[in-house]
């Protein structure tokens, strides 16, 4: 703490700047370093979100004489960690909007079409438009389905009514939402907050979204009117119990109050009332700002092929059957699984896709060379969690639950820190659009 304490604010810049400079001509040291491997391999990758665009463009660094091709109907690409940032004020909607092709590599070939049908039996991608590519290796990055029609009353136009938020579904919706949590954090009122009962992507943005709506509501003078209720799918906070323990103690300390085993299974907007299910049976809530974060599903074209889990805690959500160290499918040698569509313990964030993008590429060219790779993913996952505008703690951890600091001895990831808070509003989108291009 004493080292923290003796940097000024302008040396952390300092060092951030730096260590992404250094990270980044490190990287473009040792990809000068090694030679394409030349290959007519065919490789298609399905989805150009963050681990498809990774990808595409280590392919293109890595291979001379494959053809990469793209599938994604996508023109706009979201720099989704941000969007808690504008939905609570922090950005606007356009700090999270850019275009897909700006980050497609040159030689990559990027067919603008929605994936349709994967048939890893005849080692084919099918587009919307009934297009076949045939492929010797493909990448699954599709992402994940946001499912808001499996809670009963509730569709994606509804936010930014009624009271109802929800900040996953793009920048509009995340604006949206700012505007009714603010008017909330000044008139006070019920707030209620859930998390769903599937898998989900970055699950810290809901603990997230509740510090910021109730330190909105100190700042704003709403306070003392408002009531906060959290409500948690399982009996945790958080995967990793230390960390869990450490929010259940925030959340006290702010008076906002939990209740556990509560999924979210319909709405009355007209009524402001929702309906949760608990283990008992199911009970009603009413709200004045109710944040909902909707089921989360793997996309159709995955759940409806060979692809996903056949038994298990992943079978019925659809993500896929791959080794948790290497992304590799378990019963299709030649498909790899990278980003949220992957059916591991841990990872669906941002900062996975940084470190499963390598170890799935590295295991891709050494079957084009006929070699091994000893390359392997930990786990590893990270997730700014902020608790309040200015401070945030840097969580970072394994499969194991063993916390994995990128700072030992200086950022302690369990304290409320400035200098988390930056690297989360200012040094990681530059980090991120980096691995974008495969730099990171």
């Amino acid at each position: 703490m004493d080292r923290i304490n003796n940097f000024s604010r302008r040396d952390w810049l300092k060092l951030l700047t730096a260590g992404a400079a250094a990270a980044c001509a490190t990287h473009s040291a040792q990809a000068q370093a090694a030679q394409p491997v030349k290959t007519a391999a065919r490789i298609v990758i399905a989805g150009a979100g963050a681990a498809g665009l990774a990808a595409a463009s280590r392919l293109a660094q890595q291979l001379s004489g494959a053809q990469v091709t793209l599938v994604d109907a996508r023109k706009e690409h979201y720099y989704q960690p941000g969007f808690t940032l504008v939905g609570a004020g922090i950005k606007p909607a356009d700090y999270v909007v850019s275009q897909t092709g700006s980050y497609v590599p040159s030689g990559v070939q990027w067919v603008q079409e929605r994936v349709a049908e994967i048939d890893p039996e005849g080692n084919k991608v099918v587009t919307q438009s009934g297009q076949v590519l045939p492929y010797d290796f493909l990448i699954v990055a599709t992402g994940l389905q946001l499912e808001y029609g499996r809670i009963e009353g509730m569709e994606p136009g509804l936010i930014g009514q009624h009271g109802i938020g929800s900040i996953y579904n793009g920048p509009d919706a995340a604006a949206a939402t700012w505007g009714l949590m603010s008017q909330f954090a000044t008139q006070g009122g019920r707030g209620v907050f859930t998390r769903p009962g599937t898998e989900m992507k970055c699950a810290g943005a809901p603990l997230k979204y509740t510090f910021l709506s109730e330190d909105r509501a100190t700042r704003q003078g709403g306070r003392s009117k408002a009531e906060f209720v959290y409500f948690s799918n399982n009996a945790a906070l958080f995967s990793v119990p230390i960390v869990s323990e450490k929010v259940r103690m925030l959340f006290k300390e702010r008076n906002i109050q939990t209740q556990y085993h509560r999924v979210l299974t319909a709405i009355d907007p007209g009524k402001r009332i929702a309906t949760f299910k608990t283990q008992e049976g199911t009970e009603e809530q009413n709200w004045d700002f109710i944040h909902i974060i909707p089921p989360m599903l793997a996309p159709e074209a995955v759940r409806n092929s060979p692809l996903p889990w056949q038994s298990g805690n992943w079978a019925a959500e659809g993500w896929m059957e791959v080794d948790k160290g290497t992304l590799r499918h378990v019963r299709y040698p030649n498909v790899f699984g990278v980003g949220d569509i992957a059916g591991v313990p841990k990872g669906k964030t941002a900062a996975s896709v940084k470190w499963q993008v390598p170890v799935a590429i590295d295991h891709l060219v050494a079957d084009i060379q006929g070699k091994q790779s000893d390359a392997r993913y930990n786990g590893y996952t990270s997730c700014p969690l902020i608790t309040r505008l200015g401070q945030a703690m840097l969580v970072e951890f394994d499969y194991e639950n063993n916390l994995t600091p990128s700072f030992p001895g200086v950022i302690a990831p369990l304290e409320e820190l400035w200098i988390s808070w930056v690297m989360k509003t200012m040094a990681l989108k530059p980090t991120y659009i980096s691995m974008l291009r495969g730099q990171a």
